[in-house]
């Protein structure tokens, strides 16, 4: 019996407007570099190219990960490549290019799944934790692009696609510092959609909730019960757990708020990774992606409320926003005249 056609396989789709991949529009094969393979989304986006005949270039992290531990990703498939990286060193990064370029003589889609998070709140956090967030958040994807861009423009076409976690325009008590960066990524591609755009490079931010690494419960509630021992760091999940100053210790402090939402998240909203995968390897496929694609109630929920909220807190000051007349000055003595006349009216 014959093997059902990937395409057929995949149970959700992106709508037809994105033109996904179809049984009248098949896929071609493509190859990929997929930064931060260890994460489970990474490991999940690999295996779902790997079986959908693409070529990836699965990078590690060279701070987590060794060629041991990456070389899982691919099993020996004559498809695959593994490397490590240190996205926040220009030269790493543009060593994965040649990379990539020696082994399949081209690039067409660039995903990216780094990112770095300290929970605690921002005064608690010192000057290299800051940092990091910046170099591996922002400047890490800023590396990445500007080591490409010019073979994405030689070959007249190209994709890159940007995990940015819980959409960036949220700001969350004792994620300070790590909201900022990804506020600062969504407005570097948003801005740099335009520019790119003429040369048929396309972009997509994928604003994920919850998908977790693949932690043994044991390490998990460890981790967790040394969030209050006297250790100043400690990882949990994604994020490393900073211990809280006397002010920020209550059980309302920003940090243990951070800790509480993303806990819900794992308890509550976990996405499947595995139909995370099948999405965002379609979105590589597709011929008109979109600058952002939301993934998980809490992302989109997120998204709404926060708009919601920005829509409200303007038509609550929208009368004070009135234009001059021919002639008015804008001195702050006729300025006040006017708004007594307004009040009485």
């Amino acid at each position: 019996m014959t093997s059902t056609p990937e395409v057929h396989r995949v149970k959700i789709r992106l709508p037809k407007v994105c033109d996904p991949p179809s049984p009248v529009n098949p896929a071609q094969q493509q190859v990929w570099i997929i930064f931060g393979a260890s994460s489970q989304i990474a490991a999940s986006l690999i295996q779902h190219c790997l079986e959908s005949n693409d070529k990836v270039v699965a990078v590690g992290s060279t701070s987590e990960d060794t060629h041991e531990s990456t070389e899982k990703f691919y099993s020996n498939d004559s498809n695959a490549v593994d490397t490590c990286c240190d996205v926040r060193c220009r030269a790493s990064v543009k060593s994965v290019i040649d990379l990539a370029l020696l082994h399949f003589k081209q690039i067409d889609i660039i995903a990216n799944c780094v990112e770095y998070g300290v929970i605690g709140s921002c005064e608690d956090q010192d000057e290299y934790e800051l940092r990091n967030h910046f170099e591996t958040n922002f400047m890490g994807t800023l590396h990445i692009i500007q080591t490409t861009i010019s073979h994405f423009k030689k070959q007249g076409s190209g994709r890159y696609l940007f995990f940015n976690t819980t959409p960036g325009a949220l700001g969350i008590p004792g994620l300070g510092p790590f909201y900022a960066t990804k506020c600062a990524v969504e407005g570097l591609l948003e801005s740099m959609l335009y520019e790119i755009d003429q040369f048929n490079v396309k972009l997509t931010l994928i604003e994920c909730g919850w998908v977790g690494k693949d932690v043994p419960e044991l390490e998990a509630d460890r981790s967790i019960s040394s969030f209050s021992s006297s250790s100043s760091l400690s990882t949990w999940g994604h994020f490393i757990l900073k211990s809280p100053s006397e002010p920020y210790s209550q059980a309302n402090g920003p940090a243990l708020h951070a800790k509480r939402l993303v806990q819900w998240l794992c308890d509550k909203q976990p996405l499947c990774h595995v139909k995370c995968a099948e999405l965002i390897w379609q979105l590589g496929h597709c011929n008109d992606p979109p600058l952002r694609l939301s993934l998980g109630s809490y992302a989109i929920e997120s998204l709404r409320d926060r708009m919601r909220c920005l829509v409200e807190e303007l038509e609550d000051w929208t009368y004070l926003h009135f234009p001059l007349t021919v002639g008015e000055s804008t001195s702050g003595e006729e300025s006040e005249e006017r708004r007594e006349v307004d009040d009485s009216l």
